[in-house]
């Protein structure tokens, strides 16, 4: 919870006749506000929108090169041909590279796969990668979430003699003169490319490799329910790859996360029981900060081949193995990041606090875990962070950033200095030669146009909502809106002038809250603030009256049920 005093309230004031979308689709006025604070208009996106199902995704043939890379494969399966999968070592290229495995086998193809290693390999696909296939007399290499920056790679591969098929969702890079520069391949699909014709461009690696399944089944005679079955692998690297739920994302994720408690993949089942999470009940939350990070710590600590194994594996005993595994290997992870983020926040306080883009050496940080530490220093300083390791060559680093800067073309900008880079508006990797880091850091400081309102966080409210007007009934109602994340976040209420009638601080630790609340209608209400319950009551003192920023829930204890609000924010007065 940000406790960043100048965070601004902000009330959405989006516009639309909210009683007659209420009335048409059977919802409260004030969901339908919300529904259009989410950019979603007209009558046939609110209903894809509260009702979408997987006969509403779009047109995988929609996607440039499709049509090619799906005769090329089906042609390379007809002779035999061995082709080999290149994916990538964080949860979204593992789910890639699973579902393009298993999707290929089951249209007879002789195929293999092979995952870089984060720290010996570096991201995508390589010059070390491409000898080995070529050794191993391979035909046909296909990459998945990697590829389209991989020009150097893929003209050696050809040269070779090989046909490589690009699979990847990541921006395409471009020259000094802003023009697209696109890999020699046989076939790129990549949502990202100019002349791609696809609706929707912010899908992750995943759900391309997904897509790419569907159309090679429809062609190859294999029935629709198989492709659907495969859904909730696409849905895990949508949320594990922070994409947008917006669009077909979300109905994906919905549609993923109801068909993950029939799941077919016993690894997945274990990993789940390993996380002590019940499988009929998770959600984009559980997906994103407990399942997806064991996922990832494979690829982040050993190598994501062990993840991947598990989604395949089909022993009971070596599953549960394997997933108790990924829970310690995250256990571990999550160590290292707390003092690489104790580490990080202290060099910005002593030495960096008046950069507008802040870039953090930490050459003892283990490198899978940079990521994470630049998210958490974004989130404590509002500003892009780029956090730099030492590797074993060279410096590595990794990016997070705010919304009013885009990561990769300031990135582009000083793009000398990288040996190798790529990347979103938000999110970014590289590597650099040590001797490069500090002007790093000055040019992208110079070149940046951030301004002191930039780095203020706001926090929008949807509708500023009396506790009257909660009810079970709208508690139930707004699930219709999940699955909640990024693009599409839990919705935010706020009240003013609540008085504090009662706090009890709880919990082992004493990091909740319980307040009872009035409203100056006398109406009473229970609310839990999840914070440092001690220092909380030091800042209360005397003071009794609070605003909050708030979502309704349902607390249940004893077999009872009453209404209660989760507070996110708060000022008192």
């Amino acid at each position: 919870m940000s406790r960043d005093r100048q965070a601004i309230w902000m009330l959405q004031t989006k516009k639309a006749d909210f009683s007659a979308i209420a009335e048409r689709f059977h919802i409260s006025p004030v969901t339908a506000r919300i529904i259009r604070n989410r950019d979603v208009i007209g009558e046939q996106e609110i209903e894809r929108y509260l009702n979408g199902g997987t006969e509403d995704l779009h047109d995988p043939y929609l996607l440039k090169d499709m049509d090619r890379i799906v005769v090329i494969l089906k042609e390379k399966i007809r002779k035999g041909a061995r082709i080999r999968i290149v994916g990538d070592y964080d949860i979204d290229g593992i789910c890639s590279t699973y579902l393009l495995y298993q999707g290929l086998r089951r249209c007879g193809a002789v195929v293999d796969y092979q995952i870089p290693e984060r720290i010996k390999d570096g991201y995508g696909i390589n010059e070390s990668i491409i000898r080995q296939a070529d050794t191993d007399g391979i035909d046909t290499i296909i990459t998945c979430d990697n590829g389209i920056a991989a020009l150097e790679q893929i003209r050696m591969a050809k040269e070779l003699g090989m046909t490589v098929l690009i699979t990847d969702h990541h921006e395409v890079p471009r020259g000094e003169d802003g023009k697209e520069m696109l890999p020699p391949a046989d076939a790129i699909v990549n949502p990202k490319q100019e002349a791609c014709p696809y609706p929707f461009a912010g899908i992750c690696g995943g759900v391309v490799a997904y897509k790419l399944v569907q159309a090679l089944y429809g062609q190859s005679g294999v029935p629709q329910k198989e492709w659907e079955e495969m859904l909730e692998f696409a849905a895990i690297a949508t949320v594990g790859d922070v994409m947008r739920l917006q669009d077909e994302n979300r109905i994906l994720v919905r549609q993923g996360l109801r068909q993950i408690a029939e799941t077919k993949s016993l690894g997945l089942r274990k990993l789940v029981e390993a996380c002590e999470l019940n499988i009929q009940d998770l959600t984009a939350y559980h997906i994103g900060f407990v399942v997806g990070p064991c996922l990832n710590a494979s690829g982040r600590l050993q190598t994501a081949k062990l993840a991947l194994e598990l989604l395949l594996c089909e022993n009971e005993d070596e599953a549960a193995r394997m997933a108790e595994e990924l829970r310690e290997l995250n256990e571990e992870r999550k160590t290292m990041t707390q003092q690489g983020t104790d580490e990080a926040l202290r060099q910005v306080e002593e030495k960096y606090a008046k950069d507008s883009v802040l870039v953090i050496f930490l050459p003892d940080c283990h490198e899978s875990v940079a990521g994470i530490i630049a998210g958490r220093v974004r989130e404590a300083w509002n500003r892009p962070t780029f956090v730099l390791t030492q590797g074993e060559d060279c410096v590595k680093g990794s990016g997070r950033s705010i919304e009013a800067y885009h990561m990769y073309q300031e990135m582009c900008k000083v793009q000398e200095l990288f040996l190798k880079f790529g990347g979103h508006p938000m999110a970014a990797g590289f590597s650099m030669e040590e001797r490069h880091v500090e002007e790093f850091r000055r040019r992208l400081n110079e070149q940046a146009t951030l301004q002191e309102d930039d780095f203020i966080p706001r926090i929008w409210i949807d509708v500023a909502m009396p506790l009257e007007y909660i009810s079970e009934s709208l508690i139930q109602e707004l699930k219709l809106l999940e699955p909640f994340g990024q693009g599409n976040e839990k919705p935010q209420f706020a009240q003013k002038n609540l008085r504090i009638r009662s706090v009890r601080v709880l919990g082992k630790h004493r990091n909740a809250v319980k307040l009872t609340l009035v409203t100056e209608n006398g109406l009473p209400m229970e609310g839990m603030l999840f914070t440092q319950g001690d220092l909380f009551v030091e800042e209360l003192g005397e003071m009794r009256t609070i605003d909050v920023v708030y979502y309704p829930d349902i607390n249940e204890y004893n077999g009872k049920r009453t209404l209660q609000i989760v507070i996110r924010e708060y000022k008192l007065h």
